[in-house]
């Protein structure tokens, strides 16, 4: 592993939601047990029904997450970037991979087998307290996300999603993520027409910045008080 990689890799995981709070040795230990895998964008970092188990944390770049629905369709459900985990352990959870991740842009993960997870767990027993936290975390914004379906008007929902993406992962002041208007209508239920409604007012607003492709948060305490009016 080269030494920048190393060093970005200690930056995003002593930054990430369910790393931060632990001791900056049991991030040292994830990093000297990966391995970094640079992808380029199209590629598949899982496939949904693999039987590989293991973790891949998101280092650099950003992925979208497919799950199977009914007609044999794959739809769009989430975005990962940087300190975002992707994958399982069998300690948790068998069976094969829920999801399929497809790289939007050139990415650097890192992955960390379910036999360098054992050795780390040897020396630091706190890394699977760790993972059951993100695993808590993943199943309470699937929970997040039926509910607001159910329950939330239209420009409601198109708030709260925008804010779930950067929920989890590395905390930045202004996040910048990449997803086209049509997907993240797809992710709602909702027309690339009324997606665009919602997000010319927001950036009318100053809430949100608006380019191809990609969608800067630029108010997030703007775009909380819409989620929850």
């Amino acid at each position: 592993m080269k030494q920048d990689e190393q060093n970005l890799a200690l930056a995003v995981l002593g930054s990430s939601d369910w790393l931060r709070d632990y001791p900056p040795a049991l991030q040292q230990q994830l990093v000297a047990e990966g391995r970094m895998v640079r992808l380029n964008a199209g590629e598949w970092a899982q496939a949904e029904g693999d039987d590989r188990s293991g973790l891949f944390i998101v280092i650099a770049g950003s992925l979208h997450s497919y799950c199977a629905a009914p007609g044999g369709r794959a739809v769009m459900i989430g975005i990962v970037g940087p300190g975002a985990v992707l994958g399982h352990t069998t300690r948790y959870s068998g069976g094969p991979r829920l999801v399929t991740a497809v790289c939007v842009e050139p990415s650097l993960l890192l992955e960390i087998s379910e036999a360098s997870l054992d050795r780390v767990a040897m020396t630091s027993p706190e890394i699977w307290r760790a993972i059951a936290g993100f695993a808590y975390a993943h199943t309470r914004r699937t929970l997040q996300l039926a509910a607001e379906v159910i329950s939330l008007k239209p420009r409601q929902r198109v708030a709260a999603r925008l804010l779930a993406v950067v929920d989890g992962g590395e905390a930045l002041e202004r996040p910048v993520f990449k997803i086209s208007q049509e997907l993240l209508g797809e992710m709602m239920g909702l027309t690339r027409k009324t997606i665009n409604g919602y997000l010319s007012a927001f950036e009318r607003d100053g809430l949100v910045r608006v380019s191809y492709g990609q969608i800067e948060l630029r108010d997030i305490a703007g775009l909380q008080r819409i989620a929850n009016s």
